[in-house]
């Protein structure tokens, strides 16, 4: 298969992503960045057993090559991992010239990218998704954090990768409760900025959940696509880059308020953009039917459609904890209609509505 590739364009700290199948083994691009330098493969008990030998064959140029396993979760996305890395570069005698690889899902890739982006005040990473979500969406961006007991991804900071690595073979070990998170932050991208890809990707769910190789690889395009161009044009979210948390006030607070890995990011995000959307249009933006909609697609994908049975105050505390939040009132990403959002404080007379409405 052809390996598709685009660019996020940011000057000099502009880069490629590479997306294809059986790219882990053969990627020129990852030899390049990895040759004379000392190479340390970040991952998990679980993606690395699976995928690491076979991702050596491109680092065989290193000077030095160390191998840092996490527990796999959520729930490990936190200070204590990020110390288990640091431990080891330090150990190693890592110097600034290193490369780190995040070899894994989301999880390993915002942790990765944290450490890169502190140790020893930056250096270089590179992003190998292995998990559809990631590589639709977390691993493109530069957004890099640990998860705090109050809100997720609360500690980080802005570092870009060197390359995102982008391999669609890896998403065939997957189970299909992952691939459905995934396919939330697609419904997204076409929620918010391409009708005409929403469309498609609703004709072509059960393909993409089958993981169709060729239709995923368009998709996760399509998705980099968008997301790259959000980003090169707000890369520290200042403005329009808010919009991509289309559903994540909500979905943010429910992993919270649940404790991190009870739902997936993608189940939490699936339940909070059908709030967003009835949110909207309670405050008059979007009719009845684009709402049912989009239920219907999130449905359709594997998704819950509604939140945990939570009081309206206890949203609103989960809620306050979030990076749209100013002085701890939550904002929104609202839909204007398909393909156009905004951010926004609301009444909390629509908002106890749609707690009511979407919940339980």
């Amino acid at each position: 298969m052809t390996v598709r590739e685009l660019r996020v364009s940011l000057g000099e700290r502009s880069y490629p992503i590479l997306i294809g199948a059986g790219l882990l083994g053969g990627s020129d691009a990852l030899a390049k960045l990895a040759q004379g330098r000392q190479v340390a493969v970040v991952s998990n008990d679980t993606v690395g057993e699976l995928y690491e030998a076979r991702l050596a064959e491109s680092l065989a140029g290193a000077a030095a090559r160390v191998s840092i396993r996490l527990p796999d979760g959520e729930a490990y996305k936190n200070w204590e991992s990020l110390d288990r890395v640091f431990d080891r570069l330090l150990r190693e005698r890592f110097d600034r010239q290193c490369l780190l690889v995040a070899l894994g899902g989301g999880v390993i890739g915002d942790l990765t990218g944290f450490a890169a982006a502190v140790y020893q005040r930056g250096v270089d990473f590179v992003q190998v998704p292995t998990t559809l979500l990631a590589q639709v969406d977390s691993s493109v961006g530069g957004k890099t954090a640990i998860n705090h007991p109050l809100g997720k991804n609360m500690i980080g900071a802005f570092h870009q990768p060197k390359l995102v690595l982008a391999d669609v073979d890896t998403l065939r070990t997957l189970p299909p409760r992952e691939i459905s998170a995934g396919l939330a932050e697609m419904i997204k991208h076409g929620a918010i900025a391409d009708p005409g890809y929403l469309a498609r990707l609703e004709r072509d769910l059960a393909a993409l959940r089958a993981c169709d190789a060729a239709a995923l690889v368009d998709a996760v395009l399509r998705s980099c696509e968008i997301k790259a161009a959000v980003v090169a044009a707000d890369e520290r979210e200042a403005g329009v880059r808010a919009t991509l948390n289309f559903g994540h006030t909500f979905g943010h607070a429910i992993e919270a308020g649940l404790g991190y890995g009870q739902w997936l990011h993608g189940e939490a995000v699936g339940a909070g953009m059908v709030m967003a959307a009835d949110l909207s249009r309670r405050l008059g933006l979007v009719d009845a039917a684009l709402v049912e909609r989009l239920r219907g697609t999130i449905a359709a994908a594997g998704l819950p459609v509604r939140g945990p049975a939570w009081s309206f105050e206890r949203y609103v505390e989960l809620m306050s904890v979030d990076k749209k939040a100013q002085q701890g009132t939550p904002k929104f990403v609202l839909l204007e209609r398909l393909g156009l959002a905004r951010v926004q404080r609301v009444p909390d007379e629509p908002l106890r509505a749609t707690i009511g409405a979407c919940t339980g």
